[in-house]
Parts: C-alpha cells; structure tokens; sequence
C-alpha cells in the first residue's frame, strides 16, 4: 500500500512557490517577469476530492500502489479469455495495478465516503495534475476541472485516437464519466493563479497555468526529443524510456505501453511514444539505505559500488512490487542470488545499480525491436544521473554512449517549455531551429561486449526465478 496526503502534496507546492519568489527577489529578478506555469506530476496516481468542500476524500493512491491486486483479478474474469490486453488498442496499455482505473474501481469499493460523494453528484476524480490545477485556480471558487491528454491516456479510461474519455472502457470500470476532468492539450492557458492568503507574496496571482505534462512526458520535451526516433531514460523512484513515435501510434510486440507523447497546443496534432516502464530504481537505492541500513546515504551507496567495483557475481533483482515491462508480472518478488561467503555489501550495493542498467536494456532491447531502428545512444536524466557509476555501468551493460545533459531536472524544464509556449504566452519556442544545444556529459562503453551479454544473461536467469513468488494477494493487502 502506497499513499499520499493530497493536501501536504500541495503544500509542497505552496512552499515551492514561495521560496521560488525569494529566491528570486534575492538574484534581484523581478517576479513580475513570471509569465506562465507549468504543471508535472507522477502519473496515474489518484485523488477524489469533494468539490463542495475541496477536501480529499482519501489519500492519494500513489501509482506503484499493489493493494488493486484483487481487483484486477476480478475485472480479468469478465474478459473473454482473461485477456490482459483487451484494450491495448484504445489505450495502449494492459491491464494492471499499475493504471488509474483500476485504483479508482478500489476506491468506489472500499471507501464509503466516495461512494456516497459519487452517488451525490459531489465526488471529482483526477491525478495529482487535476487536483492541483483545481485548487491553483479557485478550488471550490470556479477552480478548472481539467487534465491533459498524457495523463489522461495513463487511466485507462481513454481513447488515445479519438483523444476522449471511452465510454465503453468507463462501462467496464463501472466509473461515472461525470466525475472526470476535461481533457485538453499539454500546452494551453487551462485557467489563472487566484489569490491565496498562504502566498504571503501574493506573487502568482492572475499568472496563467498554461503547461500540464506527465512527468516522463515533461522529461521526453525537456530532452528535446521532438524527432521520430528520438528517446530519453529517467531515472527517479523507477525508471522510465519513451521514444517518440511521431504523429502514428506504434503498438508493441514486446510488452511496452503506447502512450501520447504531448500534444503542444488545442490545434497541434497529438504525438505518441513507447514507453518502457521499470517500477523500481532509485527506490533500490533508497531500500538500500533505510530498510537494510547498510549506507546512510545515496551517495555512500555509490562509493560502496565504487569500492569493489564488481557485484562478484551476486544479481539483485528488485521486483519489489511485481516486474513492469516488458514482464506485466505483478507475482515476481525481489530477489538477491549467486550469493558466496564472500560476498558483502559492497557487492550487493554494485548488484543494486546493476539492476537499475539491466532493467533498462530489457526495455531498450524491447524497443529496438518495435522499432526496428537501434538507438545509437541513450539521453538520460532524472536524479540517479548524478551517480557516475551507474552512468559508466548503464553504458557498459548497454554497449551504447550514454549522454547526459547539464540541466538533469528535464521534467520541470518540459513542464515550463509547454507553459512558454502555449498561444496567449509565446515566450518560449518550440521550433527545433530555435532550440539551443545543450551541453552533455557523455559516457562511452569501456567493457567488451562479450562480457556485457555474459553478464546480462545471468541477470535474465536471476529474473526467471523471482517469478511466480506470489500467489494473488487478498484485499488487505496480506497473502492469501
């Protein structure tokens, strides 16, 4: 069970707000040169809020969340030969704990007070871009119900062609289409910032929020990958590989998710991506540090690494939440074998960023694949990149450069880029002549390939084992 407090989420905001404009005053910039905001989020984690009071009705149930377990497996039963798939070409996605609907179905069983909110007509559901946006712009004062098409294509609840919710889909999910949020594209004024006693500045108000984008969306704009063919990898609490796919939607053979890439305007034509998703990266490091205590912190996690470098062949394969792509495994567990008398932490701190770099070339392998075009090198970003360790070793395992930009924070650089440039602000152009290089950190292979398979097949048998570990889980979230 994974949970969020909706309200301490913005209050987050808030403060992120107010020491944004300090800092500001302190470089003497003018806050008044604020001209527009962007929104990015953690995808497909959901909120239902009343919108009488504007108070949550439950925590936000946060995307990697398992506790749906159940009720997947009740919704596979009413689908013709348990098909996971059966609405890969709606949505692009398969079924799994992993997609707001399912978490919402949860919800609308088990939380008495969003059943009567819905049966009331009070209730409102949206991912955390929907709630903050509502709030940001009046709350229960004519804030904006609305969401953009690439978090609405993480629901699966909709149409990734007709760019609408799906009626049939919200059928199957017996949801209520009245409780979702307007769709509209990643880059257009969705409403102003209105005045909020908590701003002691009173800086934003009136300033228009104009960029929404799911964080891997944010990040694929701010990696600059506006060409067919172009991919980023992020690194945060999972790991995350988008390729763009351009104006047509590219459904994949290999257990990747189709997914809407952005959409830069009402009148802009949607793009699309492939998307590999692995639940657990930086997480590893974090369950490193805080469940076995064997660093105090990420950093230190890194010199342990860098200290033996080599696991000595220990493989760590962190399934802690069943295995994403290209598996859809929510039975698999995390598992640490080839363990020797010899082997300590520092191996299993190296076998941890291991699996990081080896859960990104099964994604990578996958999408070469789909495409047909192997990428001949990989743009990264995300927080991890800072540990050069694991940049050499993705390389390495990857046989591939690996190129990262001096701006790291791609998702908020995505996010401000779509509200510069949206009709009304045009402050910011999107157009690929006016887009400045960037300047790059590039790491090269130092190993030789034969070594990199010998190692990568290892890790594919340690993952054949951690399948199968659970059986379904009951609704409390304990083993049955």
């Amino acid at each position: 069970w994974v949970e969020q407090d909706p309200k301490e989420i913005l209050n987050s905001v808030y403060e992120c707000v107010e020491r944004t404009c300090e800092k500001m005053r302190e470089l003497n910039i003018d806050i008044a040169n604020i001209r527009a905001i962007g929104v990015t989020n953690q995808r497909e984690t959901t909120v239902v809020w009343d919108k009488t009071t504007g108070e949550p009705l439950y925590n936000a149930i946060v995307w990697l969340d398992l506790r749906t377990q159940s009720t997947v497996e009740r919704l596979l039963k009413r689908i013709p030969g348990k098909n996971k798939t059966f609405s890969k070409f709606k949505t692009g996605l398969p079924l799994s704990t992993y997609f707001s609907a399912v978490k919402l179905r949860w919800l609308l069983d088990n939380v008495e007070e969003i059943k009567k909110a819905v049966e009331d007509g009070r209730a409102m559901f949206g991912t955390i871009d929907s709630w903050l946006i509502w709030v940001l712009t009046g709350g229960t004062n004519g804030g904006i119900h609305c969401t953009d098409v690439t978090n609405a294509s993480r629901t699966m609840l909709f149409n990734i062609h007709s760019l609408e919710w799906d009626p049939d889909l919200c059928k199957f999910f017996e949801i209520p289409m009245e409780i979702l949020p307007n769709v509209r594209s990643s880059s257009e004024i969705y409403g102003v910032m209105v005045c909020f006693p908590i701003f002691e500045s009173g800086a934003l108000t009136g300033v228009p929020i104009s960029g929404c984008l799911g964080d891997q969306h944010a990040a694929l704009v701010g990696q600059m990958c506006f060409q067919d063919g172009q991919a980023k990898n992020t690194y945060g609490t999972g790991c995350f590989l988008l390729c763009n796919t351009g104006q047509k939607s590219v459904f994949s053979e290999h257990g990747l998710l189709t997914t809407i890439a952005y959409k830069m305007g009402k009148d802009k034509p949607a793009f699309y991506a492939l998307e590999g998703s692995v639940a657990i990266a930086g997480a590893v490091v974090r369950w490193l540090r805080d469940n076995l205590g064997i660093a105090k912190t990420s950093l230190e996690v890194e010199k342990l690494a860098a200290e033996v470098g080599t696991s000595y062949g220990c493989y760590f394969v962190p399934a802690f939440s069943g295995l994403y792509a290209p598996y859809w495994e929510p039975s698999a567990r995390g598992i640490i074998c080839g363990l020797t008398q010899f082997t300590n932490k520092n191996h299993i701190a190296f076998a941890a960023l291991e699996a990081v770099c080896f859960q990104t070339r099964e994604i990578l392998d996958a999408m070469n694949k789909d495409c047909g075009i192997p990428l001949s090198q990989l743009q990264v970003d995300g927080g991890m990149t800072n540990n050069k360790i694991l940049m050499q070793l993705q390389s390495d395992i990857l046989c591939i450069p690996v190129v990262k930009p001096s701006m790291a924070e791609t998702t908020a650089l995505g996010a401000a880029m779509a509200a510069g440039a949206a009709e009304g602000v045009e402050v910011w152009s999107l157009n690929p002549a006016d887009l400045t290089a960037v300047t790059c950190e590039r790491f090269e292979p130092q190993i030789n390939p034969e070594e990199s398979e010998y190692r990568y097949a290892r890790w594919k048998k340690a993952v054949m084992k951690s399948m199968g570990w659970e059986a379904s889980t009951s609704s409390n979230g304990k083993p049955k």
